[in-house]
């Protein structure tokens, strides 16, 4: 499907398009801090912005048990950078970063960010222009890493971008991804994210709503993903994982249930959102 086709793309297009409009970038952060965070305070800095990420950074690897020495000589791939919340931590902790986004603005920004905040000679940036592949080597990175970016996509490129992380990723690496499922709130906020990305094709009518921060609070999650669906996914395309694991938010009650998976480790952080889990997993050697 031709990229214009793809309707959840939309409110990122018209954050990309106010992002040029502004030459502050704490006016980018207020304006489109949408799209990036939950934070919609007026007073919201882009220090403050990327501070959240530095903290998420963090804890995220903390739990994850990356070894920061470690870190310190291996390259990472981000898909999903938007402006650069948390790439310019990657850089700091990173040998090498490519960021990898949708928007184009986007990546000017995020090269804006790190300049600032981050380590810019460490950093790279890629268009994903069909937002569903990776325009990389394979085996070229030993991390791929994305956060609150595959629920954006629609099923089909989500499963796509996972099967492009594996590919990336050297023998050996890991791939570290964050997926959106169902919650019982959903039963109200998936037909409502239909209606509202519906609206977004209406012509100047749509590019107007999706600016707006309840519109794309909506609209934004274009897909819930089971962990049973990605590794159904990963199975019917014979991509081969070592040491797999899950992680949920600690006391969630898909932990007992596994998921609905066998063969993965389950883990728990109380810092994952209650609608959200995720896949590590390493590349065989």
């Amino acid at each position: 499907m031709a990229d214009e086709h793809r309707h959840q793309h939309v409110p990122w297009k018209a954050a990309g398009r106010a992002s040029e409009r502004h030459v502050d970038p704490d006016s980018v952060v207020r304006d489109t801090g949408w799209v990036f965070n939950n934070a919609t305070g007026d007073q919201l800095t882009l220090e403050q912005f990327v501070d959240s990420g530095e903290q998420e950074v963090g804890a995220y690897l903390q739990y994850f048990g990356f070894d920061p020495t470690e870190n310190e000589k291996s390259s990472l791939v981000e898909i999903g950078s938007g402006i650069g919340r948390m790439t310019a931590s990657f850089t700091r902790r990173f040998a090498s970063v490519v960021a990898c986004d949708l928007d184009a603005s986007f990546l000017d920004r995020c090269r804006e960010t790190v300049k600032s905040f981050g380590a810019p000679e460490r950093l790279s940036t890629s268009h994903v222009s069909d937002g569903r592949s990776l325009a990389l080597d394979s085996e070229s990175a030993d991390v791929v890493f994305s956060y609150i970016t595959l629920q954006h996509c629609n099923p089909e490129d989500a499963l796509h971008l996972t099967s492009e992380a594996f590919r990336v990723v050297k023998p050996g690496g890991r791939v570290v991804l964050n997926y959106r499922t169902w919650i019982g709130r959903d039963v109200v906020l998936f037909p409502a994210g239909v209606i509202t990305r519906v609206l977004w094709r209406v012509p100047f009518f749509g590019t107007w709503l999706s600016r707006q921060r309840w519109s794309t609070r909506l609209g934004w999650q274009a897909n819930r993903l089971s962990p049973r669906a990605v590794v159904r996914h990963l199975v019917q395309n014979g991509i081969k994982v070592s040491t797999p694991q899950l992680w949920f938010r600690t006391g969630h009650r898909r932990v007992a249930s596994k998921g609905g998976v066998s063969g993965f480790s389950i883990r728990t952080f109380e810092g994952i959102d209650p609608s959200h889990w995720w896949l590590i997993a390493r590349r065989p050697d």
